[in-house]
């Protein structure tokens, strides 16, 4: 069987902070069930086509997924159980925003056979909370993260963010050993960046100074040498692990080369898929995504249920163009790299035929490193990953 991972869009939250700009917002209590019916008429929908596939990991994703009721959550992973074929030891991650998870409905996700938590937290500082327009301070975060261990939990991401506005050097390595106290399996640290059309950008004269380049890139290097001298390693550009604790659902993303974690299937609003060569993505209107999916409402449950318009859109056939410049400005983003002889065998081509001048010139730098078989960037390549990276669209 191939495999493949599942991703669960959930676009509701509390409010939209000022600096996201994913497809999420506020609703209430009607619109959260209607959609859950939709979603979970469109797994159902989809199973047909993938009945040789195997999951290896399912992430529910947002918006706030834990922002739906334990209930809502647990019925939609219970419809998954019963139309697709799933591995016993499967990822099954959710993220959640403190403030909405209490510890019941901690205990019922632990239960339901949620494995993996990824909790937004961003910053140990009140004041920084504050001004992200987070919904929660440091310590309901604390509370939610006991909680999270009572319930039975032991993968627990944090998700932390720096370089914002105002911050110093100072403050951020507070923030992080703040956390590392608490021993989390994994950490997700990244640089904030200033979204066009968010609150954040329109009103940035109103903020205290963003971090320059210089204060982001020592940030970076200083949570690198404490995150290891601490246990984690870094697995990937912003992520950090335990032994053991590496991201699987992520890595999918990220290993595009690899043929058993090529596949992942998006279901929700906007959720994007890649099967095979063929990409895709959900429409992102609510509307029409709930009328594909609830307009035969009173159908009946054994009928095959056929949504009423196709909400698939951008519909493309990956060329051997696409699949190399992923395989490398996704793969380079791994700290274990990418291996020549897969390129050789997923194209049938010299990685040097293709990229030889790209690669001789970033390690005449200093900036890749070639060892045997992998090429991968060095640490100061990856102070301006996005330059290098970027030099592999053909």
């Amino acid at each position: 069987m191939q495999s493949m991972g599942v991703y669960l869009h959930i676009p509701f939250c509390v409010k939209k902070c000022d600096y996201c700009d994913f497809l999420s917002g506020p609703a209430s209590k009607q619109q959260q069930k209607e959609y859950v019916e939709a979603l979970k008429r469109e797994i159902q929908y989809e199973a047909p086509a993938y009945q040789s596939f195997q999951i290896k990991t399912i992430f529910f994703g947002g918006g706030t997924p834990s922002i739906l009721e334990a209930e809502s959550i647990c019925e939609i992973l219970q419809c998954i159980r019963e139309q697709y074929a799933i591995d016993s030891d499967a990822e099954i991650t959710i993220e959640l925003n403190p403030g909405t998870a209490a510890r019941q409905k901690l205990i019922q996700l632990n239960a339901a056979g949620i494995n993996r938590l990824s909790i937004g937290l961003q910053s140990a500082d009140n004041k920084e909370l504050q001004m992200l327009g987070r919904i929660h301070t440091y310590e309901e975060f604390l509370q939610t993260y006991e909680w999270a261990r009572e319930a039975g939990f032991r993968n627990i991401n944090v998700d932390l963010m720096s370089a914002l506005p105002g911050q110093c050097l100072e403050s951020w390595l507070g923030t992080l050993k703040s956390v590392l106290a608490l021993e989390p399996e994994h950490l997700s640290a990244y640089s904030l960046i200033v979204e066009e059309g968010t609150p954040l950008c329109e009103n940035l004269d109103k903020y205290a100074p963003v971090p320059d380049e210089e204060e982001d890139r020592r940030m970076y290097q200083q949570t690198k040498q404490i995150l290891e001298s601490h246990g984690y390693q870094r697995y990937e550009i912003s992520n950090f692990a335990k032994t053991g604790y590496e991201c699987r659902h992520n890595k999918i993303y990220w290993q595009r080369g690899i043929e058993h974690l090529t596949n992942y299937l998006g279901l929700g609003l906007g959720a994007a898929s890649t099967i095979d060569r063929r990409r895709w993505k959900n429409t992102s209107n609510m509307d029409q995504y709930l009328q594909a999916f609830l307009i035969h409402g009173n159908q009946n449950k054994q009928e095959q249920f056929i949504p009423e318009k196709d909400i698939k859109e951008e519909m493309q056939m990956l060329s051997e163009k696409d699949c190399m410049e992923e395989f490398m400005f996704l793969g380079l983003r791994m700290m274990c790299g990418i291996s020549i002889t897969e390129f050789q065998n997923s194209f049938g081509k010299s990685i040097d035929a293709v990229y030889g001048k790209v690669l001789q010139k970033w390690t005449a730098q200093g900036m890749l490193a070639r060892e045997n078989d992998i090429v991968k960037l060095t640490d100061a390549g990856i102070d301006i990953s996005n330059i290098i990276l970027a030099d592999f669209l053909l």
